[in-house]
């Protein structure tokens, strides 16, 4: 089943009341001149379980531990967001799966080479996506991208996935001169950090799904990263948020600034269509089947993992 994202950018009181939870507007609920059954008829309730990822972003949301409890028992992402309406903070559950102690272990024996080979992987998948984009919404030449890709060894050692993203940078705005990716670049990078935040959330929650721990990365090993393993993972989707920023880019004739209508294409990530194992399917899914394919990489049952490719 595909979970809800939920989004709050104005003053809201969530709680939890039998299993469903409950969202209420403070404006409403300290009304004098309003009546009760008019208050009673604007508080919404939704089903925990159908919840995925929500985005807090406003400095006068309220939640109880009750529910966020809740969400997280039911593996939901919660995802706090700062003065400018980017996401700073990610809370995931501690445990995500029943069997979390064996694949804790699987996940920390993991050898070098396997590892290697595992980034060889993710690498490969995120240049042939990237070339995808490349392909599909510019006049770039790309057969070098596709020399890379055959290039790419063991561990990533001669670093191709840098010298593809230094191209494909310079290459993917065509209107843009000089544009140059950064978190506190020029626009359109607030979408590109809006969107990764948002994904990151969806592959962390999956990979605590699968019983993985996403603090202990396979290529990425920053100490003060809480999510290097999700970041490691995230790579071959990231292609997907951009296709998806070329098109609000398009559709809007002022991206500068983060509105609430560009969020809310932002925000529609987890429900990406992609294409995963031959099939479509939407992307908060396909993160679960690849954390799932991930793990029995780590525990010795196959050797590639699932990741989704724009080449189809």
């Amino acid at each position: 089943m595909i979970k809800k994202t939920l989004y709050f950018g104005n003053p809201a009181y969530l709680s939890l009341r039998e299993e469903q939870l409950v969202i209420k507007i403070p404006e409403v609920e300290t009304s004098e001149k309003l009546p009760l059954e008019f208050k009673k008829e604007s508080e919404r309730t939704i089903p925990i379980e159908d919840i995925g990822v929500v985005v807090l972003d406003n400095k006068r949301i309220t939640i109880t531990t009750g529910a966020m409890e809740a969400l997280l028992e039911n593996n939901s992402a919660l995802i706090s967001c700062n003065d400018r309406s980017l996401p700073v903070g990610l809370m995931l559950p501690l445990t995500g799966n029943t069997l979390q102690n064996e694949r804790f272990r699987h996940q920390l024996n993991a050898s070098l080479p396997l590892k290697k080979q595992l980034w060889q992987q993710t690498v490969k998948q995120k240049v042939t996506n990237q070339s995808h984009v490349l392909n599909t919404y510019t006049l770039t030449e790309t057969s070098c991208m596709q020399r890379w890709i055959n290039d790419v060894k063991s561990g990533d050692t001669e670093n191709v996935e840098a010298k593809a993203a230094a191209y494909y940078w310079k290459n993917i705005f065509p209107d843009i001169k000089n544009f140059v990716r950064g978190r506190e670049g020029e626009p359109p990078n607030n979408l590109l950090n809006y969107g990764y935040a948002i994904l990151r959330a969806v592959i962390a929650r999956a990979l605590v799904g699968s019983g993985l721990l996403p603090t202990l990365g396979i290529h990425h090993h920053n100490r003060y990263n809480a999510y290097c393993l999700a970041d490691d993972i995230m790579e071959p989707y990231r292609p997907y948020v951009d296709e998806l920023v070329i098109q609000i880019m398009q559709e809007e004739d002022d991206y500068s600034d983060l509105t609430r209508n560009i969020k809310a294409k932002l925000l529609q990530i987890p429900v990406l269509n992609v294409t995963i194992n031959g099939k479509r399917s939407p992307l908060m899914i396909a993160a679960g089947i690849t954390a799932a394919s991930l793990y029995k990489c780590f525990s010795g049952e196959c050797r590639q993992v699932a990741y989704p490719s724009m080449m189809f």
